[in-house]
């Protein structure tokens, strides 16, 4: 007789989250379809868009049948799987696994650790998730301050990385590429050296947001400012979804940065909206795509940052967080720097704390490297073949299978019948320790 797996987990959204999803699924039905009966009950993701599965039929069509018509469970699962921020983790199965990218900072809100607390084991994208997992710690105290209890991680939390489809991502050479609509813009780009920026555009002052953008953006300008010979920069980047107000959101900020550096500067090309797969693997083949550059203050993993290593390109990143797991320091520019307090500008409630810190990375060494890949471009892409070589023997999706594999395989083939806890429960005022 079959187990019973139900899975929850925004799998048909137009996210990062989302892609997590269809990976991790499809990596667990390969595995236990023949011992295990799925349901996927398809959760949202914040804004992002619905409507991946449908859009996507011809590869992810299997999916629908499995997908729950009923807001209510038929029955306990055997194996309970929730993909999301550990806050929302509920033990519903008799078997609880909770999957999630972790954090960016270097410290977890304690009700996250309290969601992990309620799972048997956590799956985290990276060994710095599973760190800040480790390392935090809360106290709670009663209303006369005095200490009742710490908040500290009770359960195992082991890393399964966010492995690349290397049927999706590869070296292609650039008059291999199909003349897509993508391909003929960039083709249309003047400069014949381009850097590519990817991620979205989030809260916070100059040099205080997430990917840090706008202090990315501004650090190029001031390399290549009055220079005569210069590259260009592709920003693929957003802030809150794809629409036209969106766009000419980013396009002020743009404008905005490029106005506190004057002078004569190098020209920035946006690229806004939804690409598929084939488009991002093109954009990173491109031949006047040469290498990606991200001052990003934290991540739980970087997923661009693995796929574009795959196109054996230069990559300037800086060296603190969930990417060093696949980045190896003796061959990706990865740039030094300091943790320092997350700026009030940038704080996200219950998840990117007051408290906490991320990276700054060191301006003058990113200016550096921005220089010594354009001037001497040869040198690093055989640094980058390397890098492209460990990422697809170490990080592909088959890869991450095998080590889902190890984890699955660990659960109990006949589990006691658990009642969910699902009250909730007011907490008390909590200061870290």
């Amino acid at each position: 007789m079959k187990q019973f797996c139900a899975i929850s987990c925004p799998i048909d959204t137009y996210s990062g989250y989302g892609a997590r999803s269809r990976d991790l699924f499809k990596a667990l039905y390969e595995l236990k379809k023949d011992e295990y009966e799925f349901l996927v009950l398809s959760q949202r993701w914040g804004q992002t868009p619905w409507g991946y599965l449908e859009d996507n039929k011809e590869e992810w069509g299997w999916v629908l049948p499995m997908i729950n018509k009923s807001s209510q469970l038929p029955k306990q699962p055997d194996v309970w799987i929730q993909i999301t921020v550990p806050n929302e983790f509920q033990p519903i199965g008799k078997y609880n696994i909770g999957v999630t990218a972790g954090i960016e900072t270097t410290l977890c809100h304690a009700t996250w650790l309290e969601g992990v607390n309620r799972m048997n084991i956590t799956l985290v994208s990276s060994e710095h998730a599973k760190t800040v997992f480790k390392q935090s710690a809360f106290e709670k105290k009663d209303d006369k301050g005095n200490t009742v209890s710490k908040v500290v991680l009770e359960k195992p939390v082991e890393v399964l990385f966010e492995g690349a489809d290397l049927n999706k991502y590869f070296h292609i050479s650039d008059e291999d590429l199909e003349e897509t609509d993508l391909v003929s813009s960039l083709d249309g780009i003047h400069e014949e050296f381009c850097y590519l920026f990817v991620g979205h555009w989030l809260q916070g002052d100059i040099g205080e947001d997430r990917k840090n953008v706008g202090l990315m953006l501004k650090t190029f300008f001031e390399t290549f400012k009055d220079k005569k010979k210069r590259p260009a920069l592709i920003m693929k980047t957003s802030g809150a979804g794809s629409s036209v107000m969106d766009r000419d959101e980013m396009l002020k900020k743009i404008d905005a940065v490029r106005n506190t550096v004057g002078g004569d500067l190098p020209n920035v090309y946006l690229l806004h909206g939804e690409l598929d797969d084939q488009d991002m693997n093109n954009l990173y083949n491109h031949g006047k795509v040469k290498a990606m550059f991200n001052l990003t203050k934290g991540e739980g993993f970087g997923r661009p940052l693995l796929e574009f290593s795959l196109s054996k390109k230069p990559i300037i990143v800086s060296g603190w967080s969930g990417h060093i797991d696949f980045l190896q320091r003796d061959m990706s520019c990865l740039l030094g720097g300091q943790v320092k307090q997350v700026h009030p500008s940038a704080q996200v409630k219950d998840m990117i704390l007051g408290e906490s810190g991320w990276f700054n990375p060191d301006i003058n060494q990113a200016k550096h490297y921005l220089r010594d890949v354009y001037e001497k471009y040869d040198k690093y892409v055989e640094l980058a073949r390397k890098q492209s070589h460990y990422s697809r023997t170490n990080f592909s999706f088959e890869q991450m299978k095998n080590v889902l594999a190890k984890h699955i395989d660990s659960v109990p083939k006949q589990v006691q019948i658990q009642l969910p806890k699902l009250n909730k429960v007011e907490l008390p005022k909590l200061n870290k320790v």
